[in-house]
């Protein structure tokens, strides 16, 4: 699952470079054969707009929001972009500056303004970015293209205008909420994000949003708090991208990168700070494990420990016999990966993006295995009696139970990240395969398949092409896991088309067909396909 390529080229550069929105759809070029249970759209997100004026982004998560979407009909395929109209964007474009602080971006106050009036903005709190570049999920009959902040945006996927703004704040009580929300079957949606908890302590709530309403009425004006879990720090929350779920618990990885809420507060509008600028690392926190019971809402006091790691992305998560076994992404160590991803860094030539990542953490995919009955008079022997993991689960005297991860994959400087399952099916299941983004040293060159259960690999790559992460689309009379396809944009610089559509079978990674389009499309997060 290795990358096989270097990149001196560079043409990875092009995934970081701003592009026009589409007027209309583009037709694309198909080659193969484009399955006909594909009746729907390809829905991506990611950043499209990499400077204002003359004033750049500096960090991957800054340019401003720009929504793609391939669609599937009668074998044919075609492709179109627009921005999305978020506040930031829109003033943007008016004002020819950046105006509102992005992840990486301080926005300077506006220069025409007198000292008196900049010195009273300042102290109106906090503008906090709707730049919503990361992924796209339902709510009801909704769709909303989102961040991590408070705000989310609802979008008309058929023709991508923006329709409204949506603030989660006015709802439930949350500083923001995740782009990795849990959908379950009937439409119910979970997300978590840090609030004030009791005592004034932050906490995490645990947020449910129920499916369709009979009446047509919002869903999002029936959310409710489900479970809160307590943070290690009372003012530094721990940066959380996504959680875990299966059929009746939440899993929560409490990391030892924090935000530091005060220096948020204070330094964002005296000092000019970003949002990167108030993260630190607890070095003495190791991770934390949280489980909760899922109906009703319960926290699990029990103490879960491990060494510490970064984590974006869980990849699935099962009860089995008594246990929670938790799949993931990690960094090893304590420092926060965002800090290897400027786009300076990203932009640099192959040589130089390679030094850069051998500072970094090393990823790893762990599977890591909590015990749900803890007797204090087990200490010190393993409580996993799960025969498939290496994974481990000792208790100490003082009562809390460290975790020994078992390594489902391992290699330096290449990442299987953005992980997608058949998640329709397997999500919260005991589940054998998970497919990836491949990251060579930041740079995603190819698209990975494993096997959880034997450690084997699968690995699709071409030289010079820079995929996203593989959404799967399960074949309609799938009787496999695995029978269905996988959908991926490929940047392809250096080619007659610039960017393709990818479809692979998810069995082997072999390809089923491509639809090449005349343009270039820059780097996407996430994104859902819209049967």
């Amino acid at each position: 699952m290795v990358s096989r390529f270097e990149h001196p080229a560079g043409g990875y550069r092009k995934l970081f470079e701003t592009c026009e929105e589409l007027s209309e759809t583009l037709p694309t070029t198909v080659t193969g054969r484009i399955p006909s249970f594909l009746k729907g759209s390809l829905l991506r997100l990611g950043p499209g707009l990499f400077e204002v004026g003359d004033e750049p982004f500096y960090h991957l998560f800054d340019g401003q929001a720009l929504m793609h979407k391939f669609d599937f009909k009668n074998g044919q395929v075609t492709y179109f972009r627009k921005f999305i109209r978020t506040d930031a964007y829109v003033r943007a474009i008016t004002e020819k500056r950046v105006v509102i602080t992005e992840f990486g971006t301080f926005a300077y106050p506006d220069p025409c303004k007198n000292i008196f009036s900049r010195f009273f903005t300042y102290f109106q709190g906090v503008e906090v970015t709707d730049n919503c570049l990361v992924n796209v999920y339902p709510i009801g009959e909704d769709y909303y293209a989102v961040t991590e902040t408070n705000y989310i945006t609802k979008v008309n996927t058929d023709t991508l205008e923006t329709l409204k703004k949506v603030d989660m704040c006015s709802y439930v009580n949350i500083n923001g909420v995740t782009a990795h929300p849990h959908i379950e079957r009937d439409g119910t949606v979970y997300n978590i994000g840090n609030c004030m908890g009791k005592g004034a302590s932050l906490a995490y709530n645990i947020v449910r949003i129920p499916p369709t309403q009979k009446d047509k009425s919002d869903p999002i004006d029936k959310s409710k708090v489900v479970v809160q879990f307590p943070s290690y720090q009372r003012f530094k929350p721990s940066y959380v991208h996504s959680f875990g779920k299966t059929d009746n618990y939440f899993v929560f990885v409490e990391t030892p990168v924090k935000i530091n809420l005060l220096k948020f507060l204070s330094a964002w509008s005296i000092r000019g700070c970003n949002y990167m600028d108030c993260f630190e690392s607890n070095e003495s926190q190791g991770t934390l494990f949280h489980i909760a019971k899922k109906d009703p809402g319960e926290y699990i006091d029990l103490k879960f420990k491990g060494a510490p790691i970064g984590m974006f992305h869980h990849i699935n998560a099962f009860e089995d016999q008594g246990f929670i076994v938790v799949d993931l992404c990690a960094w090893k160590g304590f420092e926060f990966v965002y800090n290897y991803l400027w786009l300076a860094n990203l932009r640099a030539n192959w040589d130089e993006v390679k030094k850069a990542a051998m500072l970094a953490p090393q990823p790893e995919v762990r599977r890591y295995v909590i015990p749900l009955d803890v007797h204090k008079e087990e200490q010190g022997k393993n409580l996993v009696s799960l025969p498939y993991t290496t994974a481990t689960a000792t208790m100490y005297a003082d009562g809390s139970t460290w975790l020994e991860p078992e390594v489902l994959f391992s290699s330096p400087h290449q990442a299987f990240e953005f992980p997608q399952i058949n998640y329709k099916r397997y999500g919260g299941k005991n589940y054998t395969y998970a497919y990836a983004l491949g990251l060579n040293h930041f740079i995603p060159d190819r698209i990975c398949k494993l096997n959880v259960k034997t450690k084997e690999t699968w690995v699709w790559q071409e030289p010079d092409s820079y995929p996203s992460e593989p959404l799967f689309v399960q074949t309609p009379d799938a009787v496999d896991e695995d029978d269905g396809v996988l959908l991926t944009i490929v940047a392809a610089p250096g080619a007659q088309r610039p960017a393709y559509l990818l479809i692979l079978n998810a069995k082997d990674l072999s390809e089923v067909a491509r639809a090449e389009v005349e343009c270039t499309i820059p780097v996407t997060f996430h994104g859902m396909y819209k049967p």
